[in-house]
């Protein structure tokens, strides 16, 4: 499903930022800004919000809908490698690639199909502002908001996600960073998700999503796809290191373990230049 409107422009920034070899650079258009005083106060009104009654009401309607959603949207989605997670049982932070706002649900369906937790979201907290029916999932939907404040992501946000992990539940934080619309390849991750999995002494559940470009078109640009997920070997940090070595080899190693999947998956060995086919779908 495509949402939003042309997506050339998009596309082109992809282009430009491999080129010059930013994989973690915005190339989403027209999206909001806040400043650093509306940040705070939209992600303490969030806080604020989830102790309340009327909060976990709408939070339970939040999570019936993204059920049905889901399965509606994965109706054809496949989950390969559930082996990996078979005498798995505690909490995890998932990492996966980041190409669709919808591709969440796939991760989602992933979780409804190995085990019954609830999985969590790490977003920008501009996704706090959106409105209509995805600023109600935004809000409501086991969103854990993240910031640029010292106090809050040294503080409030590590407390948030830990309480979560003690739980069982699995966090989704996506290691690329910015969303590349359905772009294929697995991109150099930042730090942040593996940093808080040594601090924390979490695993890591490594998942990469592919997609097959199906014959009907979804609009004027794209052709239809189906996903993929591969549900990877789990990593954990090794109790003998520090926080920033093991930051640093679960992260190699997760990369590592998505460039095996995108090149088993598609065939081709991974190439770091820009290709036509490295946008799935993509007629525009």
């Amino acid at each position: 499903m495509i949402i939003g409107g042309s997506k050339k422009a998009v596309v082109a920034n992809i282009e430009q930022s491999v080129a010059t070899k930013q994989f973690n650079a915005k190339v989403e258009v027209g999206d909001p800004e806040l400043s650093p005083r509306e940040e705070q106060t939209l992600l303490q009104d969030h806080l604020v919000a989830t102790t309340h009654l009327n909060y976990r009401f709408k939070n339970v309607l939040a999570r019936s809908l993204m059920r049905l959603s889901t399965d509606y949207l994965n109706r054809h989605t496949k989950i390969v490698g559930a082996e990996n997670l078979r005498h798995f049982k505690g909490g995890a932070i998932v990492t996966s690639n980041h190409f669709n706002p919808l591709e969440n649900t796939a991760i989602r369906k992933m979780v409804q199909k190995v085990r019954h937790r609830r999985l969590y979201i790490v977003s920008q907290p501009t996704n706090l502002k959106m409105t209509g029916f995805i600023g109600f999932m935004m809000n409501y939907d086991d969103i854990l908001p993240i910031g640029h404040g010292m106090n809050y992501m040294g503080k409030t946000f590590p407390n948030l996600l830990a309480s979560k992990l003690q739980q069982g539940n699995f966090v989704l934080i996506y290691p690329e960073q910015e969303m590349w619309f359905n772009y294929r390849k697995p991109r150099p991750p930042k730090r942040g998700a593996y940093y808080y999995a040594a601090k924390l002494q979490q695993p890591i559940l490594s998942c990469f999503v592919t997609m097959t470009t199906e014959p009907k078109m979804d609009n004027d640009e794209f052709q239809q796809v189906q996903y993929t997920v591969h549900i990877l070997p789990l990593i954990y940090p090794d109790p003998a290191k520090s926080v920033a070595a093991n930051s640093e080899a679960m992260m190699a190693q997760d990369y590592r373990q998505k460039v095996a999947a995108y090149e088993q998956a598609y065939g081709v060995k991974m190439n770091p230049e820009f290709q036509p086919g490295d946008i799935a779908g993509w007629r525009g």
